[in-house]
């Protein structure tokens, strides 16, 4: 069965954009990005692969991103109909009519975790990212399967939480930690 994996960058403090929804305090020049780009080339936006040599990098890791509306408006907001045009897309909505048509998109008001639990299912030897955000995540709590968090050296103190009005406690197992030169660290948690 396939996994649920969320897979994002978060502050220090927890936060994974501003309350504005930008993420622009995020370092992206440092050692940690050749290795995130070796490790996971299929997370890099569309319009960015071209110009850093991956258009055509095979996924590692995600062949389907899931991402709620906000987030997926980003890319929108850029003038762009999606930001990962080389997976396949599914963007929760309560109002799907309203996004932009794109090849390999699915607006989707259906229950979340139905989509993902039918998502899981599927028979594929690659995972389902979960691209964000926090509030699509505190929905899915009970699905996701692993947290890989790109933890970076900045505080906003206040901003998007990584898991919005998440139902109680719950105990990951750290299996894998990485830290770079550029103070930013990559973990993995499972459920424990």
């Amino acid at each position: 069965m396939r996994k649920l994996i969320y897979y994002i960058a978060v502050t220090v403090d927890g936060f994974i954009a501003d309350p504005d929804g930008r993420t622009d305090f995020f370092p992206f020049e440092g050692d940690h990005m050749a290795w995130l780009i070796e490790h996971y080339p299929e997370t890099i936006p569309g319009h960015v692969r071209g110009a850093i040599g991956l258009a055509e990098a095979a996924p590692r890791v995600f062949d389907t991103v899931l991402l709620g509306r906000s987030t997926h408006q980003v890319a929108v907001d850029e003038g762009l109909a999606s930001g990962y045009p080389h997976l396949r897309q599914y963007v929760v909505t309560h109002r799907p009519g309203d996004l932009p048509v794109e090849e390999g998109l699915t607006a989707s008001d259906e229950d979340p975790v139905t989509l993902v639990r039918r998502l899981k299912v599927e028979d594929s030897p690659l995972n389902i990212w979960l691209c964000g955000g926090g509030n699509l995540a505190g929905a899915l709590v009970d699905e996701i399967d692993e947290f890989r968090l790109k933890v970076n050296p900045v505080m906003i103190g206040r901003g998007r939480p990584l898991i919005a009005e998440s139902a109680g406690a719950l105990s990951l197992v750290a299996h894998r930690r990485i830290g770079f030169d550029s103070g930013v660290s990559y973990v993995e948690y499972a459920r424990s």
